[in-house]
């Protein structure tokens, strides 16, 4: 990914999307204090109101989004998607979803994330951008081949035509996962070579979010994926982490418009 430092603010975009509208922000250039420090986005972790909206008009600035026409959903770990045609009037998400698909100009799609993993989509052919958040069940629950689907059912995208990335989230060696979420990832899946990975010395499970939502768009059809490669738990100098952090912190943000 290429690294953005503008105005104070810090953020990430895909090498294969010089010339689209998006952004994977750091918790870098906002207003909260500790332990949200600083770009925190997320209206729900016990930040003050007034922060987190001064957060949100600084990443569509960097951007110029119009963050009057920008769109959300109330994240529930879900692979649920929805077709955003704007905002909903006297509210701020659209439904309890973890998918947003849109042909609209003009009408940015955001998300938050604390080591869940971004998911960005785009048809060029078409003119259709996605996003999704995948944590270990929107994962097992197939929300990246949902999405697509949902890109070629309402704007009849070709899934070889869409372009996808995989943004910063908890990595592989970072992600120690219970037995129930290994039953999860093997029955969807239909296998956990590659995906899960055992602690040679306990037997612990580690799951691989990167792979596993690869493999999920390669079924799917899309071809062109780009994984960033970037460990939330690890650097939690740029992103909020919830493992890393023990569930005190922000939520970062990623944004994309037509």
């Amino acid at each position: 990914m290429r690294r953005v430092e503008q105005d104070g603010l810090i953020y990430y975009q895909f090498e294969m999307w010089p010339d689209v509208n998006h952004g994977i922000f750091t918790r870098s250039g906002g207003v909260s204090a500790s332990p949200w420090h600083s770009l925190n986005l997320g209206g729900n972790v016990g930040d003050e109101p007034a922060a987190v909206r001064e957060n949100h008009e600084r990443m569509y600035r960097a951007l110029r989004l119009n963050g009057a026409r920008a769109c959300t959903v109330w994240q529930v770990h879900s692979a649920d998607t929805v077709i955003a045609n704007g905002p909903v009037r006297g509210r701020r998400w659209l439904a309890l979803a973890d998918s947003m698909v849109t042909d609209r100009r003009d009408t940015p799609l955001t998300m938050r994330f604390a080591d869940c993993t971004p998911l960005l989509f785009y048809d060029p052919v078409r003119g259709v951008i996605g996003i999704a958040h995948a944590g270990w069940r929107g994962t097992a629950l197939g929300v990246s081949a949902n999405t697509v689907q949902a890109m070629v059912e309402a704007y009849g995208s070709r899934p070889a035509d869409i372009q996808a990335g995989i943004g910063p989230s908890i990595g592989p060696s970072r992600y120690q996962v219970g037995e129930e979420v290994v039953e999860a990832i093997r029955a969807y899946f239909g296998t956990i070579d590659g995906l899960i990975r055992r602690d040679p010395a306990d037997g612990s499970a580690y799951l691989d979010l990167w792979e596993a939502n690869r493999r999920d768009l390669q079924r799917a059809g899309v071809e062109q994926i780009e994984i960033a490669g970037l460990c939330t738990a690890e650097r939690t100098d740029e992103f909020f982490s919830h493992r890393a952090e023990k569930g005190r912190t922000g939520r970062f943000g990623a944004v994309l418009s037509l």
